[in-house]
């Protein structure tokens, strides 16, 4: 059955069984569009338009330019349920310290394009990334990815060596391979049903325990609600059936056994409270406790990747940038400043 078909008999059955009070409680809530229409960045937002697999594609960018240059160029890749606006305070911390920031919304993600017959893949993503750098005259940077955007900005610096100056990791995913593990494979059928049953309280209530160690701030919320509302926008067939096939990118395909090969410096920041493992609630529970235990993963990636520096927050969660901006950025740009190796910090 087609994704696009099985969302819109998914969502009737949901109706057809009573959700009427969530209906009315949604129609009180922001609803954007497919590609974040109506929900507004903090900086201006560019457009990279290209082709590829055959289709017309439009890739959002924030482009920041700092008062002072210093010559260098960070890029900020997000997670699978962040933006590039939700780097809000990183790119105004490196833009503050010189640097020009990119952060790139991805394709199947936030204000990009989401189309219907894409592959998603981490080369495919990588490769766009490069293609829209050269496109501004970006011969090399510094790659900043968090969460799936870690993945990203791994596979991204094993491709382009030579283009990437630097490597910060903040809480990646990958650091273990699910598969291996025991987490049951998913169908993209599984994916798309899972997709149908997004709400702004489940996603508040997955971002408080994993990104923010069981805490809440009031600030939070705008993200949790940039989420949601495109769900209940009038794209969110297209959104739900990007999202799905993004998991599915994400669990199938693992850059854990390339850790060896990655050349550039690189920092790996992690939230020791941190417990993210996708499709860890399908496994059984005995395999369950035994995934995200970032305080071990964080310390064996970093013993793999050469030039590897972790720098540790025992009291923080999936988003340390979102969490404790302070303190996370005050690492990050003395590290860029005076890049070590083969130490690990706790902050």
């Amino acid at each position: 059955m087609h994704l696009k078909t099985l969302f819109h008999l998914a969502v009737a059955a949901t109706v057809a069984l009573g959700s009427s009070s969530a209906l009315a409680q949604s129609a009180a809530e922001p609803a954007y569009g497919p590609e974040l229409q109506g929900f507004d960045y903090p900086y201006p937002v560019e457009h990279y338009r290209f082709s590829s697999q055959g289709q017309e594609l439009d890739m959002a960018y924030l482009d920041v330019k700092p008062a002072t240059p210093n010559g260098q160029t960070a890029v900020l890749l997000h997670g699978k349920n962040f933006c590039a606006a939700t780097w809000d305070g990183t790119i105004k911390a490196l833009s503050g310290a010189g640097y020009r920031v990119i952060a790139i919304d991805q394709i199947g993600f936030c204000k990009s394009s989401k189309p219907e017959r894409y592959q998603f893949t981490f080369q495919q993503l990588a490769g766009n990334s490069r293609a829209l750098l050269a496109s501004l005259g970006i011969a090399h940077a510094i790659m900043v990815g968090h969460s799936t955007g870690g993945m990203l900005a791994m596979r991204y610096a094993l491709m382009y060596p030579e283009a990437t100056d630097q490597l910060v990791l903040v809480d990646p995913i990958g650091l273990e391979d699910w598969k291996a593990k025991g987490v049951p494979w998913l169908s993209l059928d599984g994916w798309m049903q899972r997709e149908t049953r997004v709400t702004a309280d489940s996603i508040r209530a997955y971002e408080r325990a994993t990104y923010y160690a069981d805490t809440w701030d009031a600030s939070y919320e705008t993200w949790v609600q940039m989420l949601a509302g495109m769900y209940r926008g009038p794209g969110r067939a297209a959104v739900a059936s990007s999202s799905a096939r993004l998991y599915d990118m994400i669990a199938t395909q693992p850059v854990f056994y390339e850790f060896e090969q990655i050349k550039p410096p690189t920092l790996l920041f992690v939230g020791d409270k941190d417990t993210t493992a996708i499709g860890k609630d399908t496994a059984p529970p005995e395999i369950r406790k035994t995934l995200g235990n970032y305080p071990v993963l964080g310390k064996e990636a970093a013993k793999r990747i050469p030039h590897a520096q972790l720098i540790e927050f025992p009291d923080l969660g999936h988003s340390p940038q979102i969490q404790a901006p302070a303190r996370f950025h005050e690492a990050l740009l003395g590290w860029l400043q005076h890049p070590e190796t083969g130490a690990t910090l706790v902050k």
